[in-house]
């Protein structure tokens, strides 16, 4: 209804009256001013909101060539992962425009199979720190079935909603990257008395959201309950990414092949090079019976179509690690003690022995930064107090014998 010249009519916003426009009812109304002032706040959240949801689309080359500056070797498991990502957001850009009859574009999710420290949760960091999307880590072994201690399902969502600044669209553009998934196996093939809730029960429970629902959220996380408030978010558009190790999933791909059983991993590096050299063998030959009968269930299997294996690192892999990445550990520690005026170097051959050292204990690329800083503690401890230092050297002796690095001084210019 609109205004009148009635004095007692004023704008509910500034309170202006007569002789200004105004429209409204029921004792509320508003100024012609303010309704423009409000239809231009909309139009900016709107247009602000739309920015948010859009992102560069980068071609699978490209991609790759970003996580080759970070990630060393894991050429296939960098293609497929350049493949899904392209593939993901360029069926996003398609949802809004297909038309019916058209071809629908099915969702994608990744399954990265590995021994640990060997990459695959830096692939997904790596692509977090590429891509213009709201991304997570969660880690599988936190969750349990609805109703048991733990938490449920849904959290994971919560961590990517966060991320998101709490902007459930962008959110719903987002990719979640669930580690140890191998974790939630079936502890058994055979039924028990007790319910698997950790097993079983989670892999039940990350169906829907995988495939694609409207989830209900709990704010403030944790267990549900009737009196909490809750998001929605449709993760339907939701791009997984799930890592794990599945360690002895050779010995079933190999039992399946009719070779030779693998044995346990020693700490004697010639036997290490052997049982990898197997492991790299059966794990590219996957299938998905074998994942079944490591205790994956078959609906659950299904919703991870893209399959990708990574292989063990070698010593030549670890030596690369140490020096090429643009946030390689060597790199970090010559800076660390350029902070102190004392240039740090190391030699070839003590490069390979600390990527040798590594692979002893079975650690991956994971146990690089521990290696080194078992050699590097006395230096670090005695440089600051040391102005005279204006050079460490680590040469294989102080690898093998784990011995503090030679220093040179400004003095004497001559190696202590």
């Amino acid at each position: 209804m609109e205004g009148n010249l009635n004095d007692k009519q004023q704008c509910m916003f500034c309170n202006r009256g007569y002789p200004h426009k105004l429209v409204g009812g029921n004792g509320y109304y508003i100024c012609e001013e303010c309704a423009k002032n409000s239809i231009e706040l909309f139009n900016n959240f709107n247009e602000k909101e739309s920015k948010e949801v859009k992102f560069k689309l980068l071609k699978p080359s490209k991609i790759k060539k970003f996580l080759d500056s970070y990630v060393i070797g894991q050429e296939y498991a960098k293609k497929v992962l350049s493949v899904a990502i392209y593939n993901h957001y360029k069926r996003l850009e398609t949802v809004a425009n297909v038309a019916e009859g058209d071809v629908e574009l099915q969702k994608s999710n990744v399954l990265l199979i590995g021994p640990t420290g060997i990459g695959k949760t830096l692939l997904a960091q790596t692509l977090a720190r590429m891509l213009n999307v709201p991304f997570t880590i969660v880690d599988a072994t936190t969750l349990t079935e609805a109703g048991y201690v733990g938490e449920d399902v849904e959290n994971i969502l919560l961590r990517l909603i966060q991320n998101a600044n709490f902007d459930i669209k962008r959110a719903e553009k987002g990719i979640i990257y669930i580690d140890e998934i191998d974790k939630i196996s079936r502890k058994a093939d055979t039924p028990s008395i007790t319910r698997d809730v950790s097993g079983e029960g989670v892999q039940q429970a990350l169906l829907k959201i995988l495939e694609g629902t409207i989830a209900s959220v709990p704010l403030q996380g944790g267990r549900k309950h009737p009196q909490q408030e809750y998001l929605k978010i449709d993760t339907t558009n939701i791009l997984f990414i799930c890592g794990g190790a599945f360690n002895g999933l050779e010995k079933i791909i190999e039992k399946r092949l009719s070779k030779k059983t693998l044995g346990f991993v020693t700490n004697d590096l010639d036997n290490n090079r052997d049982n990898f050299k197997s492991a790299d063998f059966a794990l590219p030959k996957v299938e998905s019976q074998d994942l079944i009968k490591f205790g994956l269930i078959p609906e659950f299997i299904g919703r991870l179509p893209v399959i990708s294996t990574l292989n063990h690192l070698s010593a030549i892999d670890l030596v690369h690690i140490l020096t090429d990445p643009k946030n390689a550990i060597v790199k970090q520690y010559k800076k660390m003690f350029q902070l102190e005026n004392v240039e740090l170097e190391f030699e070839n051959d003590a490069l390979y022995k600390i990527a040798e050292e590594t692979l002893k204990r079975g650690s991956g690329a994971r146990g690089l930064r521990s290696t080194i800083e078992g050699f590097l503690l006395d230096a670090m401890f005695i440089v600051p107090d040391d102005p005279n230092i204006v050079k460490s050297i680590v040469t294989s002796e102080t690898v093998l014998k784990k011995e503090k690095p030679q220093f040179v001084y400004k003095i004497s210019k001559e190696t202590a």
